[in-house]
């Protein structure tokens, strides 16, 4: 078998990445199922044996393997991925968030009103980077309130509430409404990096400290609402979150509780 798979790589690799892009698996994804599927097949090993060679890798390595032969096996070579292969529990990791107070500074020591309005989605919306990327005019209805996002992760669409300062802000950008809101001066989607520029330079005028990415505002969007009282079955549909389990890693963040906890001292 070990020599079958040498000699037919090209080929194993190219049905895999076949099956992954039908079932629409994110780029990254698919990069790293072909990077541990190519090292799996040149090594000659079982599944087991294969991912014991990565016992002092981190668990997010581990899992990404272990999930990319799984793949492999079932979908590419048509067999039952019978390997007990122990998982290491992914370690539970809470992302940071802003207060409000933060959020309105990062925001309002943004001169800028394109790079004003690109924090705000991202905070009053809760938008993924991604999504803010492809936002365009027509997803907006102003009269209704709402945002009807076309282009999200795992392709189900969704729609938002249009949050009154979002709005406010909105009417006084004065472009063509018509095609992408965020252009460059050029005519060009924003890329991931001017977005992750916009977020960095707004953090570092507010003289935040904390490690602050795009979906930072995203984070800190969720647990506002839940701190609000929302209830997290709406938060779910607002992030578009496919799992409730998912969502409910704010409920460790949320400190609505904790405070009337500490009430009680």
């Amino acid at each position: 078998m070990d020599g079958v798979w040498k000699q037919d790589m090209n080929k194993y690799l190219g049905k895999l990445k076949e099956e992954l892009e039908i079932r629409k698996y994110s780029k990254k994804t698919i990069e790293k199922y072909l990077y541990y599927a190519e090292l799996f097949l040149s090594s000659g090993k079982s599944p087991k044996e294969f991912l014991g060679g990565y016992k002092k890798k981190s668990r997010d390595t581990i899992r990404s393997i272990y999930f990319a032969l799984k793949f492999f096996y079932e979908n590419v070579l048509k067999e039952e991925f019978s390997e007990n292969i122990p998982l290491v529990k992914k370690k539970l990791k809470l992302p940071v968030v802003l207060n409000k107070e933060e959020i309105e500074s990062i925001i309002n020591k943004t001169e800028n009103l394109q790079h004003k309005l690109v924090l705000m989605f991202l905070y009053y919306a809760g938008l993924r980077l991604s999504e803010v990327r492809n936002l365009r005019w027509q997803d907006i209805d102003f009269d209704r309130e709402v945002v009807h996002l076309k282009t999200t992760k795992g392709e189900n669409e969704r729609v938002v509430f249009l949050h009154k300062k979002l709005k406010e802000r909105l009417n006084e950008f004065k472009v063509h409404r018509e095609g992408l809101v965020f252009e460059s001066n050029r005519g060009k989607k924003y890329s991931e990096e001017t977005i992750q520029k916009i977020v960095k330079k707004a953090v570092k005028k507010a003289g935040i400290k904390k490690k602050v990415t795009p979906h930072t505002l995203r984070h800190s969007f969720a647990t506002h609402l839940l701190e609000a009282g929302c209830d997290i079955r709406h938060i779910q549909k607002l992030l578009g979150h496919k799992n409730l389990q998912t969502t409910q890693i704010y409920t460790h963040i949320a400190n609505k509780d904790i405070k009337k906890l500490a009430k009680l001292l």
